[in-house]
């Protein structure tokens, strides 16, 4: 089991604005989010690791939404050991992943509330399946 420790988080980027769209009442919209995780290495500190995670919800002429949202949030870990293996490595992006999912989770509900309009919950999932896999980066 990889042991780390959370050093802070933060959202880097909250964007959001109220689409017009013309609909009869009673109209519902299908809002399905995008999320994409990106992990980051620093060199100069082998034992720290950067997850970014992003939601974006943004509606086109052929799929319209009620509103146009995306949040960017960054978390920084120092893990207790380096890690050498492929295998730890993915263990702990989904480790990582499951601590910092419902801070974004519950960003993604501030900010529509704060909009004014009726806040967006998503429901509590296990953040780590809704991810694709994405490479370390340094």
């Amino acid at each position: 089991m990889i042991k780390y420790k959370v050093l802070g988080m933060h959202c880097e980027d909250m964007r959001f604005r109220l689409n017009v769209v013309k609909a009869e009442p009673q109209t519902k919209f299908e809002i399905k989010p995008e999320f994409n995780r990106q992990l980051k290495k620093i060199k100069e500190f082998p034992k720290r690791r950067i997850i970014e995670m992003t939601v974006k919800m943004i509606g086109t002429e052929t799929d319209p939404k009620p509103f146009d949202l995306a949040i960017r949030m960054v978390a920084v870990f120092e893990l207790e050991e380096e890690i050498w293996l492929a295998e730890d490595e993915k263990e702990f992006v989904q480790a990582a992943t499951r601590s910092a999912f419902p801070y974004l989770r519950s960003a993604i509900t501030n900010l529509t509330a704060t909009a004014m309009i009726n806040p967006l919950i998503l429901p509590p999932l296990d953040g780590a399946t809704l991810f694709h896999d994405d490479q370390p980066q340094a």
